[in-house]
């Protein structure tokens, strides 16, 4: 049994009626009747854990959108990130994944093959994402 789906049980016992989407690389994915849930809701396609297990999911650089359409349609979920002991903030999560997405490119740069332009550039988009995150 996957540890995801472990994790999945128990999250499900403690509180059945919750949507459980789980951080898995660079997908947020669903299992079992969550994603049929989720399917149903946004016609994603469901594929398959193992022999036994259904998922479906989104590219984590979704999960904003997926945030706000689940809240305006009321639906109770909650985000596992087995690197977070708990998620309470979704706002929080949100930004702090931002973050980490500039510290990211930031280490992507090649300081040999970067020319004044192209760093100047990617400052002033840096700048303003770092402005839409502080102002949110």
């Amino acid at each position: 049994m996957s540890k995801l789906y472990t994790e999945y049980l128990k999250l499900k016992n403690i509180d059945s009626t919750k949507l459980y989407l789980f951080k898995s690389g660079i997908f947020y994915i669903a299992l079992e009747e969550d994603s049929k849930k989720l399917s149903e809701l946004f016609s994603f396609k469901l594929t398959n854990l193992n022999e036994t297990i259904t998922k479906c999911g989104f590219p984590q650089k979704r999960l904003e959108f997926y945030v706000e359409k689940l809240n305006s349609l009321n639906i109770s979920f909650e985000i596992i990130d087995l690197n977070y002991s708990k998620i309470d903030n979704y706002s929080d999560y949100l930004n702090n994944n931002k973050i980490k997405n500039i510290i990211r490119s930031i280490l992507d740069i090649d300081m040999d093959d970067i020319s004044f332009r192209e760093a100047f550039d990617f400052l002033y988009k840096t700048k303003k994402e770092i402005e839409q995150i502080y102002n949110n």
